[in-house]
């Protein structure tokens, strides 16, 4: 199961999510920011959407990967007691992962937590047992390594990442962003998700079957990308875009944008569009009291039939028992502090 995966209902907004990042050394650095930065400074209502704590076996300062830098991480393993969610960050670790860690996994999943990996954490959740005849995916360069460790793996190595319920694994570096906002959408909704992806300025909220990588880091015909076109296309989903459309906004022909958008975005243009427009309609059917039928038309889904079947695959709801589960009044502007 991938970004699809059907949301639960909206959580108590009184307390936030307690998140535990375990940093298994050596770390990789960035990846160990990425729970921090996106889940620690968010806000919703006036109230912080999570509380985020990094722990490790031993406290104290911990190599990085590339071994160029130390970080301090203060709190054991004892700070993750009760946490809600559990994230592994990249690590260079393989047969030397500390036992206490992996127990705690093992515990936290056995008790009906969410664990999380993001990049190559994935082989720390592999080695304590947990992604046996599951769908995971890690960073596309440790693929094969990964499927020779954990052959018992369903590895998924092309895609951002993959949501199996109760465990969710990202690929490497800004897919940890990207499955961070998935996370939010999850917990709080499409509207927060998107606001939290605004902050943080990175893209919106892309589905985790998007490809990893580019195959060609740019664009042969000349080097430029079809970014100004999707943020284009962004400002009118409730029009009827055509792929025609999209290629003459790029100034290129249907069939030069149909290869340039897989190369951009592991998606055809027209999976981008439908993947956007279910987007907008879960924002507006949080954040505003609009018809059914009012919410299809701007949102680009044309009928409430298409909008009900489309938001049911991704949510497993109907539109009126999504606004149920997720509307909020209208409030001050939330998303990332600071």
């Amino acid at each position: 199961m991938s970004a699809a995966a059907p949301q639960g209902p909206a959580p108590q907004e009184s307390a936030p999510i307690r998140v535990a990042v375990i940093a298994v050394p050596p770390v990789t650095a960035f990846d160990l920011t990425i729970p921090d930065l996106v889940l620690g400074e968010l806000t919703v209502r006036g109230r912080p959407g999570y509380d985020v704590r990094v722990c490790t076996a031993n406290p104290g300062r911990l190599l990085t990967a590339g071994g160029g830098l130390e970080i301090a991480v203060p709190h054991g393993l004892d700070a993750a007691a009760g946490a809600d969610t559990v994230i592994v960050t990249g690590t260079g670790a393989r047969d030397d992962v500390d036992p206490r860690v992996l127990d705690l996994l093992r515990a936290a999943h056995a008790a009906g937590r969410r664990v999380v990996s993001i990049c190559t954490g994935a082989f720390v959740l592999a080695e304590a047992g947990l992604l046996d005849g599951r769908p995971a995916t890690t960073y596309w360069a440790k693929s094969a390594e990964f499927s020779a460790r954990y052959p018992r793996v369903e590895l998924r190595p092309g895609v951002l990442y993959v949501d199996d319920g109760s465990i969710l694994t990202s690929a490497g570096l800004s897919a940890g962003i990207d499955l961070c906002l998935h996370l939010i959408r999850k917990d709080h909704g499409a509207a927060t998700a998107n606001s939290t992806a605004r902050m943080v300025v990175a893209a919106p909220v892309r589905p985790g079957g998007q490809a990893q990588f580019i195959d060609t880091p740019l664009p042969p015909e000349n080097g430029t990308s079809l970014a100004p076109t999707r943020a284009w296309a962004l400002t009118r989903l409730d029009q009827p875009l055509t792929r025609a459309d999209l290629a003459a906004h790029a100034r290129t022909s249907v069939r030069t944008l149909t290869r340039r958008f897989h190369a951009e975005t592991g998606l055809s243009p027209l999976q981008w569009l439908l993947h956007q427009r279910v987007n907008r309609a879960q924002e507006l059917l949080e954040t505003t009291d609009l018809p059914i039928p009012r919410v299809a038309d701007l949102s680009g889904l044309s009928t409430p039939d298409s909008l009900r079947h489309h938001l049911a695959r991704r949510t497993g709801l109907a539109p009126s028992a999504y606004r149920t589960a997720w509307h909020r009044p209208p409030a001050a502007p939330e998303g990332v502090t600071g």
